[in-house]
């Protein structure tokens, strides 16, 4: 049924098809995406692969509504494989050539859910940004005027407010104005951010799967919502197991080894998502932290101070993150609930 095997090279405006049957390569033609779309709901299930990019989570979540078994695979790999120069109809053939490695990992896509998460998520990180260069541009420019804020009493933007009003600085009508615009602009960044922080709020309730990853320690909202992320589409077993999963993430020790050889080093200080697996540990060193300063009541209390002896706080912090990345793809594959073990008497 999925013998033929179709490499899609998508684009803004055009999409190269490139159709492999019975060793041999069919056609490798280009198409509209309306062309495109209407091939999906007309043609026999195949196997369709795209190279993952900006929208190969909405062609392969409409190749899978047509009945067709579709997957992503990584470009860089493609790219690897590819021969000759790089076109459309080379990508295309190169992207059939990759799926038909052994042993060959595929990307796992993401539901429109995971989308609609993933874009909140990313609008507020970016409103972040902005206003922690818009507060520092601004406490910069006034510093180099001898004019000190601090945002401890009221704020920074009363801070702020307070130099504006205040008539023995000096500034001049148009510097004041120019302020007052940059003061607005950052109050609007930071409504911004709490506005966003509703809606994250409110999707974790909506969702089933991200309300039961609140249980784990360390895990609250934006958390749940990376877990949910990363780990929430398991449809095509991206993922075999949580090992795999946390190392994706960065959270294990870097293998060097050889003839046998078993080497295991530190943590990567390079990773592809370093957002997700620092917001993680963070969330890890708070439950660290509480743990430490209590009486243990779970057995992962014990295990977290007995840690935190032997390698201190953040080895601990990195080791809660990596259990916690494991706990949740169990939770998420299985469908099951997370219940802490508690001391016995």
């Amino acid at each position: 049924m999925y013998r033929t095997r179709v490499g899609v090279d998508l684009a803004k405006e055009v999409i190269q098809v490139c159709i492999y049957r019975n060793k041999k390569v069919q056609s490798n033609s280009e198409m509209t995406p309306t062309e495109f779309l209407s091939w999906l709901v007309n043609a026999k299930p195949v196997t369709i692969i795209f190279e993952a990019c900006g929208t190969s989570n909405y062609w392969r979540q409409k190749a899978i509504e047509a009945g067709h078994d579709a997957r992503l695979i990584s470009a860089k790999l493609v790219s690897v494989v590819r021969q000759n120069q790089k076109t459309d109809k080379n990508d295309a053939l190169a992207i059939v050539q990759t799926s038909l490695l052994p042993d060959v990992t595929f990307i796992g896509g993401k539901t429109v859910e995971q989308q609609q998460l993933q874009s909140i998520k990313r609008l507020r990180e970016l409103a972040v940004k902005h206003q922690g260069a818009s507060q520092k541009q601004l406490v910069s420019l006034l510093l180099e005027m001898n004019i000190r804020i601090s945002n401890r009493k009221g704020g920074i933007i009363s801070a702020i407010e307070g130099v504006l009003e205040d008539a023995t600085n000096g500034l001049s009508v148009e510097c004041r104005a120019a302020i007052f615009t940059s003061k607005e602009h950052l109050q609007s960044l930071i409504k911004a951010v709490h506005r966003y922080d509703e809606c994250l709020e409110k999707s974790v309730i909506a969702h089933a799967d991200c309300k039961k990853l609140l249980k784990l320690e360390g895990v609250g909202t934006m958390n749940a919502i990376n877990l949910y992320i990363a780990l929430g589409c398991w449809d095509i077993g991206v993922f075999t197991k949580g090992k795999d999963a946390s190392a994706c993430i960065g959270l294990t020790p870097i293998q060097h080894s050889s003839g046998g050889l078993v080497k295991l080093g530190s943590i990567g200080k390079h990773c592809k998502n370093s957002i997700l697996r620092s917001q993680l540990v963070c969330g890890a060193m708070a439950a660290v932290t509480q743990a430490v300063n209590r009486e243990a009541k779970t057995k992962k209390d014990v295990w977290i101070k007995g840690l935190v002896e032997r390698r201190g706080k953040k080895c601990a912090a990195v080791a809660l993150a990596n259990k916690t990345v494991r706990t949740a793809y169990a939770m998420l594959t299985k469908g099951s609930e997370y219940k802490a073990e508690l001391l016995t008497a």
